[in-house]
Formats: C-alpha cells, sequence, structure tokens
C-alpha cells in the first residue's frame, strides 16, 4: 500500500484532501487520485473561511497524532482542498502513528 507521506531528516510531509464544511471532524483513511497521488483524507466540520478549516484540520490530525499543533505547519494548499503539511519530530515514530491512524 503506497501511503500520503514522504519521510525527511526531521519531519514528514503528509499530503492532504480536507472537505470543509464536512458536518464532522474525522480521518476517512487514505485514498489514490487518478494519477497516482496518495492523500490522507479528512473532514472538518468548520467552513473554508478564514482559515478555519486548516486550523480545524491541524487541531484534528494533532489530537488523533497525540503532538501539539505547534508541529504542524502548511507548506502547500493554503486555500486548496489538495494540502502539504510538514510534521515536525521523528520521522520513524511519526510514520508509525501515521501507518496507525489509517489503518495501513
Amino acid at each position: 500500500m503506497n501511503l500520503p507521506y514522504s519521510r525527511h531528516d526531521d519531519h514528514l510531509r503528509l499530503s492532504v484532501r480536507l472537505t470543509p464544511g464536512g458536518g464532522r471532524n474525522s480521518i476517512d483513511g487514505a485514498e489514490t487520485a487518478d494519477d497516482g497521488t496518495v492523500f490522507l483524507k479528512a473532514r472538518v466540520s468548520a467552513v473554508a473561511e478564514g482559515g478555519k478549516a486548516n486550523k480545524a484540520l491541524v487541531e484534528l490530525l494533532a489530537k488523533s497524532l497525540r503532538l501539539p499543533k505547534s508541529s504542524f505547519s502548511i507548506l502547500s494548499g493554503e486555500t486548496a482542498r489538495k494540502k502539504i503539511l510538514r510534521i515536525d519530530g521523528d520521522p520513524e515514530d511519526l510514520a508509525t502513528r501515521l501507518r496507525t491512524l489509517i489503518g495501513a
């Protein structure tokens, strides 16, 4: 199974497809796009205005992975549904947490 992240020396880069205004906050596993790109599917109840959905996404991931919100930053896709997030920390530990989260 392909996974929605890449490892780097001191962080992971996580690909996410976010559904804002999704009625609930949840991680819905991984999805492979037609071009072969793998994304973590996430939905948040917050709307996509003024960065509310991005903030809700970071809070959801931080809680799900048991990490501080300060570990997360958005590298690309600030205003798009598809985003690349940087998660600071030990790449091995983060990869293990993500695999557990998505059931891989």
